[in-house]
Parts: structure tokens; sequence; C-alpha cells
């Protein structure tokens, strides 16, 4: 497992792990790795401090050097506060969690199908567009709000 630093086109940084470095490069180059905070595939490579370890050894636990007093406290992967951040959390936990369904289920709510409600789900790239053509609004949720990992 190889874990890179990455950015988005809108500067937001975040980590992805892959199996290796030809993992991300073939996931990338599918725009299979898009930023956690808006969505987009333009996603690159940073530098890492990270330390490679032969295998058998054991790696060395991270030196972080602590954050001034006067520092604002502030959400690590995102930079957002964190009192932003929980509330933001209990707006997800106050909608529907419908899966892979929620393209269909999006769709029955735009055409007054059923009763509107909040929902959250998975969509496919493909699916997303399909969704956005149709004149549906929906928005990705970061991970770091739903408790989701990559």
């Amino acid at each position: 497992m190889i874990v890179y630093e990455l950015a988005c086109a809108h500067g937001h940084r975040f980590e992805g792990w892959f199996g290796s470095g030809d993992d991300f490069a073939q996931q990338q180059s599918s725009g299979l790795v898009r930023c956690p905070m808006c969505d987009v595939a333009q996603v690159e490579r940073l530098p890492s401090a990270r330390v490679a370890v032969p295998k058998g050894g054991a790696a060395p636990a991270p030196v972080r050097a602590p954050a001034p007093a006067s520092a604002p406290r502030e959400n690590a992967v995102a930079g957002i506060p964190p009192e932003l951040i929980a509330k933001l959390r209990e707006v997800v936990r106050n909608t529907e969690n419908v899966g892979a369904r929620f393209p269909e289920e999006a769709r029955k709510i735009h055409y007054e199908e059923v009763p509107a409600r909040a929902i959250r789900g998975q969509a496919s790239p493909d699916e997303a567009q399909a969704l956005r053509d149709e004149g549906i609004d929906f928005a990705p949720i970061p991970p770091v709000l739903t408790g989701d990992t990559h």
C-alpha cells in the first residue's frame, strides 16, 4: 500500500491510498481519482515526506511539529473549523442514505413521483452527468462529512 499526498485543481489537499504507483497512474488516467471536497478529477501528486521502509522493518512514527498555541483549531484534512464540520455532519446525518439507488431516487423526487426528502448515496461519473443533463440538482458530499473512506 502506498499513500500519496494529493491536491485538486481548486487547491483542496487530501491523501490517496493505492496498491502501487501504477495503480495510481491507471486510476488517475481513468478519472477515478477525484477530490473528496469538490469531486473534480483534475488531481495531482504533491511531494511527500514519507519514508520508505524495507520489508520486515517497522515504519517509524511520524514526527509532527506542535502547532503554536495561538494557531486556530482547524480540521487538518480540509482546513475547515471543527465547529463547522460538526454542523455539516449533523446535516448529513439527517439525510436518508439510498446507496446505489441515488440516481433513481433523485429522479423520482425531481419528477415528483415521491414526496421530496433529503437523500444521499452513490452515482458513477456517467450517472452524475446524466442527472446534471436532466437538470437535477445535487452536490457531492466529501467523505470527511460521511465517515466514508476511499
